[in-house]
């Protein structure tokens, strides 16, 4: 689905990537970590076309779209205002937006917050309603930068399982930024480390999963997986 070869970038006279090349197939959700100033975010752009491509390839075989960390929802229109939007922008009748918006919040048992404002609902409701206006792009390729990092940890608990229940409901590949390694493991298939400076990939780890989430966080699976980051960043 998405294809990064020897990919390269600089500000000014300051290279800030080097040499990236990362692979993330269908229905996967790949993570990107490292520790601040490693390109982290530079790579996201220069994927999402932000930024203009200096030296490498990135292949997509699909659309793409991008969540940030912060949910950037509209506090002077609905939840159900805020969904629709991107169907309505992409000049679809109100009345098809409006009801495909009602589908989707139907969907995932939200519809009694269709006609609240986003002042009236918590952080974690303000993201779900974010993502569902991301669904609502209908686009294969998501790109996820710090999107949870905002949240208390139960309610990011909860959103991990929010997420990965519409990820497979909506067949997406998944494209995360995180700092937290702990996040990466239980949403993530692979991980790649960025390291260095300028930034590069000085690690692949592929997630192998046998049980349940919960199941995974409490073995010695993810305590042996958790070490090896932890011991890969702290040497870079």
């Amino acid at each position: 689905m998405l294809k990064i070869k020897n990919l390269c970038y600089a500000y000014s006279n300051k290279t800030v990537l080097q040499n990236i090349n990362i692979t993330i197939n269908e229905n996967e959700i790949v993570g990107v970590i490292g520790g601040s100033g490693v390109g982290k975010t530079t790579l996201f752009n220069l994927i999402a076309g932000i930024l203009k491509k200096q030296v490498g390839t990135i292949e997509m075989n699909a659309s793409l779209c991008y969540m940030l960390q912060k949910d950037l929802l509209l506090e002077h229109k609905k939840v159900i205002d805020n969904i629709a939007l991107p169907l309505i922008i992409d000049r679809v009748s109100k009345k098809t937006a409006y009801l495909e918006a009602k589908k989707l919040l139907k969907l995932i048992n939200l519809e009694n917050i269709a006609q609240l404002y986003p002042a009236q609902l918590s952080g974690g409701m303000r993201q779900r309603v974010a993502f569902l206006r991301t669904i609502m792009m209908n686009k294969k390729i998501m790109l996820l930068d710090e999107s949870f990092s905002a949240l208390d940890a139960i309610t990011r608990k909860e959103m991990h399982a929010f997420y990965l229940k519409m990820h497979n409901e909506f067949n997406l590949t998944t494209l995360l930024i995180t700092h937290d390694i702990e996040e990466a493991l239980i949403l993530c298939n692979k991980i790649y480390v960025l390291g260095k400076q300028p930034g590069e990939v000085v690690y692949c780890l592929d997630v192998k999963k046998s049980n349940t989430i919960n199941a995974f966080i409490t073995s010695n699976e993810f305590i042996i997986y958790k070490k090896k980051l932890l011991d890969i960043l702290e040497r870079y």
